[in-house]
């Protein structure tokens, strides 16, 4: 999709010698990929510990289950 975006040139530059691309097009791909991935772990983060799971291991695994003396 082509888009017209009015980035500032030293912003865009900076990002691309960064990563390494030649072309702008990659470095904003990359960059928002990125960006995405980041927040997407942060909200799993604040997940942790509050989302209960009960989880039968051997079952999920389709392992027989095993024999466990008491």
């Amino acid at each position: 999709m082509r888009t017209t975006l009015d980035i500032p040139e030293p912003l865009i530059e900076e990002a691309r010698r960064l990563l390494g691309f030649k072309s702008k097009t990659d470095t904003v791909v990359l960059s928002l990929t990125e960006l995405i991935r980041s927040r997407r772990i942060d909200e799993l983060k604040e997940m942790f510990g509050h989302v209960q799971l009960d989880l039968d291991l051997d079952v999920a695994r389709r392992r027989p289950k095993k024999n466990r003396r008491t």
